[in-house]
């Protein structure tokens, strides 16, 4: 039996494979792009080891890729062989258990797994950090919060962890509206662990919330080595930026960052795809031309219509389809999101009803042009969208279309309820998007009333 850096005794033997492991902990906590190679040596040096097998399952699931899913179904299976030959403890039985569940489509009991190990030993930041992982996916903020701040107790300020829970904490804060006390505890994240980029985000998250974009583009300059060392989570960084000289109408430097920084790598993970369409739409919608850059979204989305592993990643893939006018693979994503809604029988299928449907179905027509349905369906859809997951400024880019196809359509009254909505989301800030929607409302509108007074 080892101990790791986190205090947890696990079923390792091995000096070299404990040190490893410490490599695991700290490598996922830090979005390190080394953390694999510290996995694979544990494996390597101790194959035997439940808990490593099951982790390598749970890193597949969370890359919501349908092709991997049986690279995670075997780590599962020699998880559970190693079990039968050497006795494990209560607590990496749990690792083993939830991604079982995760594998059946019931990721909300893996986080009750996590949950049970926590109770046990809150000071797991391992178990805090799939946990806080899973319930983001999950679209469940309030969930992240609860359990973070349920465990803060048991970390002493010494704790190898301390650091990362903080910067989960302050993103946890950021999504449930707290913006003073989540910048507060990212900035203190960040001195304490350096290489924390999830509480370095969870800051410029809070500046995005609150329209401050010049005070973010402060923040993250010259603190580039907090993310330099991560995996594809570094480019969502760039994204933040990216979208931080947007509201500020530097277009030059939108793009700049997009074909240097956001899609440096011409990857197909969901999460960059999700960056760079979000990106393109957001740009289009301000009037910019993005020249052939859909292309390649669209290309790399075409290959994933029967994915269907999370709404989330479908429905950025559908903004690609939609974008470059993909109507044959557009279908096809449609069709198959129907199939799994009608069946609703896991997380996975019920989101897709739900929100799934109508947001696709919004989707579509606003790519053919069809605003007042696309307003209709997108509107339908905008009660439940937390359910797709991500964070609010992911998924912002739907209230931007929704805003956008009632501007279109004429309903002006709805579009400024949404946009009220959406301010008190904000905590009362509004960005330069939402007031150049307002002169739009206010133009109309004088336009409209000039137009019924009568002729002398």
């Amino acid at each position: 039996m080892k101990q790791d850096i986190f205090g947890q005794m696990n079923s390792l033997t091995r000096a070299d494979s404990a040190e490893a492991w410490d490599g695991v902990l700290l490598g996922f906590m830090a979005h390190a792009a080394i953390t694999p190679q510290h996995l694979a040596k544990v494996l390597e040096l101790e194959p035997g080891f439940a808990l490593g097998h099951a982790v390598k399952g749970l890193f597949t699931v969370l890359l919501g890729r349908r092709e991997l899913l049986p690279v995670a179904a075997e780590a599962l299976a020699t998880a559970e062989a190693a079990m039968k030959a050497h006795p494990i403890s209560p607590r990496e039985r749990h690792y083993v258990d939830a991604l079982r569940l995760w594998l059946a489509g019931n990721p909300t009991q893996s986080v009750q797994n996590f949950e049970a190990v926590l109770r046990e030993h809150p000071e797991d930041t391992l178990a805090m950090k799939l946990s806080h992982a899973t319930r983001f996916v999950l679209g469940d903020p309030d969930g992240m919060r609860r359990s973070i701040e349920r465990v803060m107790p048991a970390y002493a300020p010494d704790h190898a962890g301390r650091g990362y829970l903080l910067g989960c904490h302050a993103f946890a804060l950021e999504e449930t509206g707290a913006y003073e006390k989540a910048e507060i505890a990212g900035r203190q994240a960040l001195w304490m662990v350096s290489d924390d980029a999830w509480g370095l985000h969870a800051v410029a998250h809070v500046h995005d919330m609150t329209g401050n974009a010049a005070q973010g583009l402060e923040w993250l300059a010259g603190r580039e080595a907090a993310w330099a060392h991560c995996n594809n989570f570094r480019y969502h960084v760039w994204w933040h930026k990216a979208l931080m000289h947007l509201d500020l109408g530097q277009i030059d430097q939108v793009l700049e960052l997009y074909d240097a920084e956001v899609r440096k790598d011409k990857t197909d993970d969901y999460r960059d795809i999700s960056n760079g369409t979000s990106l393109l739409m957001r740009l289009e919608l301000e009037g910019v031309d993005v020249g052939n850059r859909w292309e390649e979204m669209a290309d790399l989305s075409a290959a994933r219509t029967e994915d269907g592993c999370l709404i989330f990643a479908d429905l950025h893939y559908l903004l690609a389809l939609t974008g470059d006018n993909r109507e044959d693979a557009t279908a096809k994503m449609l069709q198959r999101i129907h199939r799994d809604a009608k069946l609703a029988n896991d997380d996975t299928t019920r989101r897709m009803a739900d929100p799934g449907v109508e947001a696709a179905l919004g989707l579509e027509a606003f790519g053919d042009g069809l605003y007042g349905q696309a307003f209709d369906h997108l509107l339908a859809a905008r009660g439940s969208m937390q359910l797709a997951g991500g964070s609010h400024a992911q998924r912002d880019v739907f209230e931007r279309i929704t805003i956008d196809s009632g501007l279109r359509a004429g309903r002006l009254d709805a579009v400024e309820r949404i946009l009220d909505d959406r301010r008190a989301k904000r905590a009362g800030g509004e960005d330069n998007y939402a007031l150049a929607r307002r002169e739009l409302i206010t133009t109309a509108r004088g336009e409209d009333d000039a137009q019924s007074v009568p002729a002398e």
